[in-house]
This record gives C-alpha cells, structure tokens and sequence, in this order.
C-alpha cells in the first residue's frame, strides 16, 4: 500500500498540477498523511532543477502550515482526532514521551523533529496537545522545514540529478550530521561567550 502511494506521489510530478501536488502534500504530511513531501520535491527539483529553490519554498509553506494544523489538532481535537492519527503511526506507546521532550526540549523537539526523518506529524499533533507555546512551535517549524527543503533544493540546483540517488540512500544520515553540528554550534557559542 505505501508503495502505491509512493507511486501515486510521483507521478505529480509529470503532471502540470506538481506545484500544487507539492504544497498539499506537504500540508498533509505534517499533520496526517505518511509519505514525505521530499519524495515530490526531489522528482519536481530534478525535472526542471531552475525551480529548485521555487519549489523548496512552497513545499516548506506547505509543511509549515500542515503544522499548524497539526497543532490545532492536538490542540483542540486530541481525543476526536489527534490520538487515532498517532495510534494509526503506531506511536501511541512514544505519545508520553514526545511530551516528557517537549516538557525538557521545547522549541529543540520541534527543530529537530522538523528536520530530520522523525515523524513531524507526531510532534506536531502533540505540540498542540502538550499546549506548547505556539509562537515557539511556530519559529521552531519555519526554522528547521524550510532548513530541511532549502537544503535538498540546494543540493538539487548544485548537483543535478546525480544527487538523488545519493540523497535517497544517505538522508537519514545527512539530517542526522546537519542536527548533531547544529547543537553542537550552539554549544560552542554557549561555552564561547
């Protein structure tokens, strides 16, 4: 079934309507929907690699704003909504434990859920449920989405095609290094000044 979505995605992308393909798609993936939204904007980046940076704007306004309707969700629909869509990702168990990082982490949980391959939708729908401060949430979500698609847009523009297959087999690890220097580059200030 995933694969078929997957499928689905991309084929977007042939498609006059992949810009907005694009910007729903990551509107739902932040808040309900399973298949990233990097998956189009790598097939639209490649396709005309000019736009690429056109199309990690929009795929970032998009994911933004799918957040705060994540938020919404977990703020004000938690029992209707909010807990089918994390028992549906299997994450009812890891529920408490978004809360207990937020309870520590705040705007950090956000940044780096926003960021790497870490379900966004989880965090955001309990973002809104633990009544994290939404101004935080929100500059957390802008910072580290439009981090995360401007950098495969860049890379995309950079490199052309020939990075993709670099990007589909490394991500994981590519957001992981990007997050470890990010913390460790705020460590530093913080011991530096």
């Amino acid at each position: 079934m995933l694969r078929k979505l997957y499928d689905w995605v991309l084929h977007w992308a042939e498609t006059p309507y992949g810009s907005w393909a694009l910007f729903l798609l990551a509107f739902a993936e932040s808040s309900f929907f399973p298949v990233p939204p990097d998956v189009l904007l790598i097939a639209l980046a490649i396709s005309i690699p000019a736009k690429a940076f056109r199309y990690a704007l929009i795929c970032s306004v998009g994911s933004v704003l799918g957040g705060v309707a994540g938020y919404v969700i977990g703020f004000q629909f938690m029992d209707l909504v909010g807990f089918r869509i994390v028992d549906f990702y299997g994450f009812t168990e890891q529920y408490q434990s978004v809360g207990d990082l937020y309870n520590r982490y705040n705007a950090w949980a956000v940044g780096v859920a926003g960021f790497t391959p870490i379900p966004y939708k989880v965090f955001t729908i309990s973002a809104g449920a633990f009544k994290i401060h939404f101004i935080i949430f929100l500059i957390a979500s802008v910072v580290s989405r439009f981090a995360r698609f401007f950098l495969v847009g860049w890379l995309i523009y950079t490199f052309g095609p020939s990075i993709k297959r670099f990007i589909d087999r490394y991500f994981n690890i590519l957001a992981i290094v990007f997050v470890v220097l990010l913390i460790g580059g705020f460590i530093l200030i913080k011991y530096l000044l």
